[in-house]
């Protein structure tokens, strides 16, 4: 059985790197507690709130994201019993294709390159699905599994997975 892992808020945290980079312009600490179902540049002073979109299309902003806890040991585990793939859709950000490639090099280096797939569109014939947007589910007919994240707790329709060793528990 082949896997689809996303890298954004499932694998990587641009949330924190978000706020890192807000700390560091505004002088201000970002005490940022984000609303249930909407997005983070939605939790920000309006005056700044495009900000977001100026630092995804950095170049390097997604070379040195955090890597979400249990992520690395849940792959390397998941690997053993199916064809783990990372999809991305890297192509949204013009400048993330090459600092994701070296990013899941340093991070998934047991991640062979043909198991790489950076598109737009996530149509790809996988058995599972492991995302945090849901528009990556519209037309796949495989088990979703939504990794929470701040933008999607108020969905309720798709089968929820909080953290890593709750993708295990299901999987494994």
């Amino acid at each position: 059985m082949r896997i689809a892992i996303d890298m954004d808020e499932v694998l990587a945290d641009p949330i924190h790197k978000f706020i890192q980079l807000y700390n560091r312009d505004h002088q201000v600490p970002l005490d940022l507690v984000i609303k249930p179902g909407t997005e983070i540049f939605q939790n920000v002073p309006d005056e700044v709130n495009d900000k977001w979109f100026d630092y995804i299309n950095e170049k390097g902003f997604f070379r040195d994201l955090p890597v979400i806890d249990g992520a690395v040991e849940a792959v390397k585990k998941l690997q053993q019993r199916y064809e783990v793939y990372i999809v991305s859709a890297a192509m949204e950000f013009r400048n993330s294709l090459e600092d994701k490639l070296d990013w899941l090099a340093e991070h998934f280096p047991f991640i062979d390159w043909k198991h790489i797939i950076f598109c737009g569109e996530k149509i790809v014939n996988v058995d599972i699905m492991i995302d945090d947007r849901i528009k990556n589910f519209s037309g796949f007919s495989g088990r979703s599994l939504l990794f929470t994240s701040p933008h999607n707790l108020l969905i309720t329709e798709y089968e929820r997975v909080d953290n890593w060793q709750q993708v295990l528990n299901k999987l494994m």
